[in-house]
């Protein structure tokens, strides 16, 4: 009587298991989840390797044969946006600008893209290796009253860096620059990217941009396409113009005699929007040419170096192959 007993017991839970297990199946098949955790995540950088020195920049590109709603990606906690292209005969894709900071520590970081299309997204990874950039180290000599502020002066600096903060803290949804980049002004770089400075034998912050001396004056061109979204006269930069480029990229233009637009103009590649002068703090007439891209300042003879050629439209601009730097152009020792 004992083994009836216990055979219909094993009948009985034998039939829970197979109601388990098939209401399980049923499960994953509308919801197909991971049941177990214990499956590793794909590696970092699973997708392609970039590499390139403090204050480059690099193009990064993602085959993508259909339109789809967006594509960004997410670096040391930048958000880099992509952009469609396509040219006849090749495949089509999406392409962003990844600015390494003048001051991003060397060291290899992950580049996640997120591919979104519909409710679906995707996700790749890239292995970015930041390299050491060797700057140079100037030394200047200036008014005292231009390095050591008083409390006056300080509260005004800082309300000009707020300023400008609030006016670049929305980028363009939409990319307006085109293909090939204009340098602003043709002359001698006097004050190098990068560059330590020692002023009046104080370390200050590095120099981040390119200092093009030229005479009082001399013409002043839009490097590209864009909308001003700023113009100043600030204690330090002078009068000064910020352009904004669409997609996280600005140009600017300080130092400025003359400025020769106004906030909400938009504006050409070669177009002249100002011209050279000393105002701010400056040793001589010279134009400051800085870039900041998505956060990032990065060196902006990098653009002219940028793989988009033949002046074509934002819409039809040129694909660039995967993995493909920019490389900052030589200076010249500075001469301040």
């Amino acid at each position: 009587m004992i083994i009836p007993a216990l055979r219909h017991a094993h009948q009985r839970i034998s039939g829970l298991d197979r109601s388990v297990i098939t209401a399980v199946v049923l499960l994953t098949s509308v919801f197909p989840v991971e049941l177990f955790s214990n499956a590793p995540p794909p590696p970092k950088g699973i997708d392609g390797q970039y590499s390139g020195k403090q204050g480059q920049v690099l193009v990064v590109k993602v085959p993508e044969a259909t339109e789809i709603a967006e594509v960004k990606g997410t670096f040391l906690n930048r958000t880099i946006p992509f952009f469609r292209e396509s040219r006849p005969g090749e495949p089509a894709g999406y392409v962003g600008l990844l600015g390494i900071d003048m001051q991003d520590d060397p060291g290899t970081y992950e580049l996640v893209v997120d591919i979104k299309n519909g409710e679906a997204i995707r996700h790749l990874s890239f292995n970015v290796l930041v390299a050491k950039e060797k700057f140079a180290v100037e030394h200047l000599k200036l008014p005292k009253d231009k390095v050591d502020l008083d409390d006056k002066t300080l509260a005004r600096w800082k309300a000009e860096q707020d300023q400008v903060k609030q006016a670049l803290a929305e980028n363009s949804a939409l990319r307006l620059w085109r293909s090939n980049f204009v340098e602003p002004v043709s002359g001698k770089r006097s004050g190098i990217f990068g560059s330590v400075r020692i002023m009046n034998g104080q370390p200050r912050n590095p120099h981040n941009g390119e200092d093009i001396g030229a005479p009082a004056g001399t013409d002043v061109a839009a490097t590209n396409d864009g909308v001003v979204r700023l113009t100043v006269d600030h204690f330090f930069s002078g009068k000064g113009i910020f352009v904004d480029h669409g997609l996280g990229f600005y140009s600017m233009y300080f130092h400025l005699s003359e400025v020769l637009v106004k906030d909400g103009d938009l504006v050409k590649a070669g177009q002249i929007i100002g011209k050279v002068g000393a105002t701010g703090r400056a040793t001589g007439p010279h134009l400051h040419w800085g870039v900041k891209l998505n956060g990032a300042r990065v060196n902006p003879y990098a653009l002219l170096d940028l793989p988009f050629k033949n002046g074509l439209s934002p819409a039809s601009t040129i694909l660039t192959p995967v993995q493909e730097t920019t490389s900052a152009a030589q200076t010249v020792p500075a001469k301040e």
